[in-house]
């Protein structure tokens, strides 16, 4: 029921409710649920950024949609929630990876792209005349610490995983990694792992509803695995059994 009390804690992005929220943080929350499915996992031998792509109408070509990002050779992201703001974060951060290796002429950590990242989230959450970021970010690579995976939310809060997914179905996802995630998975193993928990909530298994990026903890390098690439993981996930949808 609308309450007029609530109407000023509803609208400004700088007065806290009396539970001490931000309703305008919960709201760009909602929108990372409601995106579509984005997967991260890292194991001994990298990490594994993944995303499910939905087509929106028969005409769109979903080669055009864009959901793994490269931010520097040994750093990727990948998002779930509105994708235009998504744009503008992993320009940014492309800018600060590239501003840290001309001031120290090495690359940077994951962890300090991820920090940076947060850092400006969070300052779009305490300004007035501005909204959240109605994105999160599952941001992987491989540095001097080994395979790293961070995800950001829209209040600027970020956290280390070993594993984890967001965006719509991302419970039934995460259920299913809690039970067959292991660290000492080589990575394609890793990948297959990831189209199986995918499989969950995808509208179809064809190779262009997914775009899947790795980071191999030898070379330290990103790349976008190919149509090819994928279309053989697929086959292969499928034969070693892909798990049970839940029922309507």
């Amino acid at each position: 029921m609308f309450s007029p009390q609530m109407a000023g804690y509803d609208r400004a992005i700088t007065i806290f409710s009396p539970e001490g929220e931000l309703y305008q943080v919960r709201y760009a929350g909602e929108a990372v649920k409601r995106g579509w499915a984005t997967v991260g996992l890292k194991c001994s031998d990298g990490v594994v950024l993944a995303a499910e792509k939905r087509k929106l109408g028969p005409l769109i070509d979903l080669n055009s949609i864009e959901k793994v990002y490269m931010i520097d050779t040994h750093i990727g992201a990948a998002s779930a929630g509105l994708l235009s703001d998504a744009r503008i974060l992993i320009d940014y951060a492309r800018e600060q990876a590239q501003v840290y290796r001309l001031l120290y002429d090495e690359q940077a950590d994951v962890e300090y792209i991820t920090k940076r990242i947060s850092d400006l989230e969070q300052a779009y959450t305490q300004h007035g005349g501005v909204r959240p970021f109605g994105i999160a970010l599952i941001i992987g690579g491989v540095d001097k610490n080994g395979p790293r995976l961070y995800q950001t939310d829209p209040s600027g809060i970020y956290f280390g995983y070993y594993a984890t997914a967001l965006g719509s179905g991302s419970s039934l996802i995460l259920e299913y990694l809690e039970k067959n995630y292991k660290y000492e998975m080589d990575i394609n193993s890793c990948v297959k792992l990831t189209i199986k928990s995918l499989s969950l909530v995808a509208e179809s298994l064809e190779s262009d509803r997914f775009e899947i990026g790795v980071i191999d903890a030898k070379t330290k390098s990103f790349r976008k695995l190919t149509a090819e690439e994928l279309k053989k993981l697929i086959e292969e996930a499928k034969n070693e059994g892909l798990p049970q949808r839940p029922s309507a």
